[in-house]
């Protein structure tokens, strides 16, 4: 195994910050080691005037990485993990997640403290499908527009009086020393996140050495919990932009899977929750995802995917 290693990322801030951070990781973890960023701009980040769902989904972000994997040029990758698909290609794995931050969306505003004080018909920006079938079911009066482009971009948008508000992952904008700009976090049992949100990933191809040096990074409860969020992603065939959502929390020996399967046009939404051995995570997300296809939430699949 090669004593220098180098990490595929792409160029904005908040992938920058994650690939720093898990340089600086790797480098703790053994002193000596050599690693260099590889920086890398994705096609999700080139296409800016359409919705991730109209050109192929948050794949877009990861697919110049892989294959900067694949021929030689990176070791590794690090990306945010709700931008991930299920399905991964042949030869590559998740060889670690850090400990999960944040998982709560936020709320970002400058005029109104809360989603529940916008005024009827007020402006919010997102581009994501889930987000929009939940904030449809809260506040089904609200005009919800396209929002694309890195956090500051969004965040600009929304200073320049674009939008009346915009929501942004927590995570994200804590990284960033952002915190001060969330007006509001938006309550997980209600607003559920996406697969995966709030959790940092590293993949690499399945070279055992290379994967053994980088699970040392792993974290177990972390892992655990997005085993089941992303089984239920699976069990559903869903896509990175599927109107879905899926948090695991852990308490004790025991795991709590809430999901949702919504219809983004709509907002229509059928919702679920079980509780199981945290060893069962995977079994506990293919057993929700069965529960609320059999509920509705295969129709409301089948409306989403349906062209408009």
């Amino acid at each position: 195994m090669s004593v220098k290693l180098t990490i595929a990322t792409r160029r904005s801030a908040l992938a920058l910050w994650q690939a720093e951070h898990v340089k600086a990781l790797l480098e703790r973890a053994t002193p000596g080691l050599e690693i260099e960023l590889l920086r890398i701009v994705t096609e999700g980040d080139r296409i800016q005037d359409r919705a991730l769902s109209e050109v192929g989904g948050k794949g877009l972000f990861i697919k110049e990485l892989e294959l900067a994997m694949a021929d030689g040029r990176a070791h590794l990758a690090v990306h945010s993990m709700k931008d991930v698909p299920w399905n991964l290609p042949p030869g590559f794995c998740i060889a670690a997640v850090l400990p999960r931050a944040d998982a709560r969306d936020a709320f970002v505003s400058q005029r109104y403290p809360s989603l529940n004080d916008l005024p009827h018909g007020a402006r919010v920006g997102t581009s994501s499908q889930r987000r929009q079938t939940l904030l449809r079911a809260l506040r089904p009066d609200l005009t919800l527009l396209m929002l694309r482009g890195n956090v500051d971009t969004r965040l600009a948008k929304l200073d320049s009086g674009d939008y009346d508000a915009i929501v942004l992952a927590a995570a994200g904008l804590t990284r960033l020393g952002l915190r001060e700009r969330i007006t509001e976090y938006l309550d997980p049992a209600v607003f559920v996140p996406a697969v995966g949100q709030g959790a940092i990933g590293i993949e690499c191809r399945e070279e055992p050495g290379l994967v053994a040096r980088l699970a040392a990074l792993d974290d177990a409860t972390t892992a655990r919990c997005l085993a089941a969020e992303r089984a239920f992603a699976a069990a559903l065939g869903a896509s990175c932009t599927s109107p879905i959502a899926a948090h695991a929390t852990e308490a004790g020996a025991e795991l709590t899977l809430a999901g949702v399967i919504g219809e983004a046009a709509g907002g229509h939404s059928v919702r679920g929750t079980v509780t199981g051995p945290v060893n069962d995570a995977a079994a506990l997300g293919h057993r929700l995802a069965t529960d609320l296809l059999a509920r509705g939430g295969r129709a409301l699949m089948q409306n989403t995917a349906a062209p408009h």
